[in-house]
């Protein structure tokens, strides 16, 4: 009887001894498994949520945040070209960006279908969130939305496909920290009179009233407004700004705009604004007339790069130069190895400083 009572005793011995082996090599896979799945979780923070105070963008913590960055041109042209993706953000934030904007033109949304182009924008905020990077969705129009005429085709739209674009957009990034700022309408102007009347005095309502028609849906963006001259000109926004919560002010100040000395022009025409409210410079540079694509207002060399960086940092504006692609001028890269153009040279310095 003891014996055999021994022996069940051994019995139940070796079995918790082996019940207690097998659950520590259990403990040791799943151990193993998380450290070796543990690289491809996302290590990227969210992006405080940024707004308008006084003449400066701040994080929700009261810091204050000057964005410095690059502006990208069409995603349904990049993807195309095979090159939306995450290799093309990782450049930008290789140069030093903070921020990007993506050019979004009415005509390739349409002909790409909503559905599927706004899955391009889902991908790339969801890249630039992984590499901490704002994005500003810019609504690529050029000409006089009062009398919905425009400056070429692929930038034909219409006053209730814009409302319908940033409700879309509200409805879809409302929450989202990455999307900061909504550029309501890329570059304003009625072409010397051929688009019909314009002017700030019914500009600045119309912005107002759209402003109205994305606030129910999301109010904690930042909504930038264009002046007028192709989106070049604020020199009325102090006495009369657009009277609504978080906006600023872009400029798109080619050197060709004005002739030198640009500083006491830029001054009048838009840099004053910049005491008083943020600016966010989404298009400038330059490249020499014999590079290809070289047209009027962009025509330059080093000199205008120089003094507009200058003058970026003196008045703390933030800025986005125009284009990270090698086929849009003025260019900032020659071909998509990302080599640096002239100009992206020289801006790619600048990104990458510290202050």
């Amino acid at each position: 009887m003891e014996t055999i009572n021994l022996k069940k005793s051994q019995s139940v011995t070796i079995n918790l001894y082996q019940s207690q082996n097998l659950m520590k090599s259990l403990l040791i896979i799943i151990a193993l498994f998380a450290f070796l799945i543990t690289p491809s979780i996302s290590t990227s923070k969210t992006l405080p949520k940024i707004k308008v105070e006084g003449k400066n963008f701040v994080t929700e913590n009261g810091e204050v945040i000057r964005l410095k960055g690059v502006s990208f041109s069409d995603p349904d042209k990049l993807e195309k070209a095979g090159q939306w993706n995450k290799r093309y953000f990782q450049e930008a934030k290789n140069w030093g960006c903070n921020v990007v904007r993506f050019a979004i033109h009415p005509t390739a949304l349409n002909k790409r279908g909503w559905d599927a182009y706004f899955k391009l924008v889902d991908e790339g905020v969801k890249w630039a969130e992984e590499l901490e990077m704002y994005v500003i969705i810019d609504w690529h129009s050029i000409g006089n939305l009062n009398t919905e005429k425009w400056f070429r085709p692929m930038y034909n739209t219409s006053w209730n496909e814009t409302v319908k674009f940033w409700q879309t957009v509200a409805k879809r990034y409302k929450g989202n920290n990455t999307v900061a700022v909504y550029e309501l309408y890329n570059e304003p102007t009625n072409d010397g009179g051929k688009l019909g009347e314009f002017s700030w005095k019914t500009w600045r309502p119309t912005l107002e009233k759209l402003i109205d028609e994305i606030t129910p849906t999301d109010d904690q963006k930042i909504f930038l407004v264009a002046g007028m001259e192709w989106g070049y000109l604020l020199d009325e926004v102090i006495a009369n700004p657009v009277n609504r919560k978080n906006v600023a002010y872009c400029t798109h100040p080619y050197p060709q705009k004005r002739e030198k000395p640009w500083e006491p022009a830029w001054e009048k025409d838009w840099g004053h604004v910049a005491d008083k409210y943020p600016i966010l410079a989404t298009e400038f540079g330059f490249m020499g007339p014999d590079e290809r694509g070289a047209h009027i207002p962009c025509i330059s060399d080093e000199s205008y790069g120089e003094a507009i960086m200058a003058y970026f940092d003196k008045k703390g504006i933030s800025y986005t130069p125009w284009c990270f692609d090698p086929d849009w001028p003025p260019t900032l890269i020659k071909d998509w190895n990302f080599t640096p153009s002239r100009q992206g040279i020289f801006f790619k310095t600048h990104l990458q400083k510290k202050n």
